[in-house]
């Protein structure tokens, strides 16, 4: 089955092109390098000792995806490419809702011209908004706090309207909690073009002495310790799951989402104190003020996606914090 990733060498999508040519598949990769790195495309067939076509450029851009389509006989598609910061999409509404929504229409023109079906469709936790319950579950009120989420959450109407107007469409909306982690070769993980976003990789910095201090954005949150609780799930776990979800919609018309996390809540302590003992390095961290838009706690049931989809994650915290830090000492 040839499969088209879109942002397919960024820090999720290379993980997933890693678990695809592992499993077999056929795949094609479009990425732009926004938020990723070219040297990824070689290790990728260093770990898999297997070739991809890729193709550079951005999915904005109809003319280069009728190229790839009208050269490969694309089956189905896995959707990572998009903005993914959620303080700069407060920051940068415009900007977020211009690319995430134009990339999605553009890509789904294109697959219906040439009656290509099957997509997985990379979203978020987000789309929750602060949840009234935990854990979280796919049939859980759809809100955002966030530009970033709001696109995500656009997007899961769009392909809802597309289902209902033509039911042979096979859709799967993989919600994602917290990727962290790296490949156990080493090779490939996430690094980010500038300064993270996310927790991981600045602790990263932290550790390796880049950066003199990891900032921790509240300690007045209703959780255990005050920081911020949020469901860490293995990057490798949640690569399998877009693997799992190929192989679903091979079989299967419709539409339905999934929540890809552990079931477990962490906090940012947590995380930090995990990391410490993991790898015997010390992370000097301050508490500063709380970021707009976030939440308090945020934790899946993935209990569907075992149900429907047959997986589940094999991955533990302390296996997040190993593998990050390997992949420092690598890079």
């Amino acid at each position: 089955m040839k499969v088209l990733l879109t942002g397919g060498i960024g820090y999720i999508g290379s993980h997933t092109l890693v678990e695809l040519l592992d499993s077999g598949y056929n795949v094609i990769v479009i990425d732009n390098f926004y938020n990723s790195k070219p040297d990824v495309i070689d290790k990728v067939k260093e770990i898999t000792n297997k070739d991809f076509k890729f193709y550079e450029g951005n999915i904005c851009d109809k003319k280069i995806l009728e190229k790839i389509f009208n050269e490969n006989n694309i089956e189905a598609v896995i959707h990572f490419a998009g903005y993914k910061a959620v303080g700069e999409s407060v920051k940068e509404p415009l900007k977020y809702y211009r690319n995430n929504l134009d990339s999605t229409l553009t890509l789904l023109e294109v697959m219906k011209k040439h009656n290509c079906k099957k997509l997985v469709f990379s979203s978020s936790a987000t789309v929750y908004g602060k949840p009234e319950s935990l854990p979280i579950k796919e049939n859980f009120h759809l809100s955002t706090t966030n530009p970033y989420g709001t696109t995500k959450l656009i997007i899961e109407g769009i392909l809802q309207d597309l289902y209902k107007s033509d039911p042979t469409w096979a859709i799967a909306i993989l919600r994602y909690f917290n990727p962290i982690g790296a490949h156990s070769s080493g090779l490939i993980g996430e690094n980010p073009n500038d300064v993270p976003n996310n927790l991981m990789p600045y602790i990263l910095k932290v550790a390796s002495g880049e950066y003199p201090c990891l900032s921790i954005f509240g300690d007045d949150y209703e959780t255990h310790d005050g920081t911020g609780v949020r469901d860490y799930i293995h990057v490798v776990d949640l690569a399998k799951g877009h693997v799992k979800a190929i192989e679903f919609i091979e079989n299967n018309i419709g539409i339905d989402a999934y929540n890809l996390g552990t079931g477990i809540g962490y906090s940012v302590l947590d995380l930090v104190k995990t990391f410490e003992q993991v790898t015997g390095v010390p992370v000097n961290y301050k508490i500063v003020e709380r970021r707009p838009g976030d939440i308090d706690a945020c934790y899946a049931d993935a209990s569907y996606a075992l149900e429907k989809l047959n997986w589940h994650v094999e991955k533990t915290l302390e296996d997040m914090c190993r593998d990050s830090y390997n992949y420092l000492k690598h890079n």
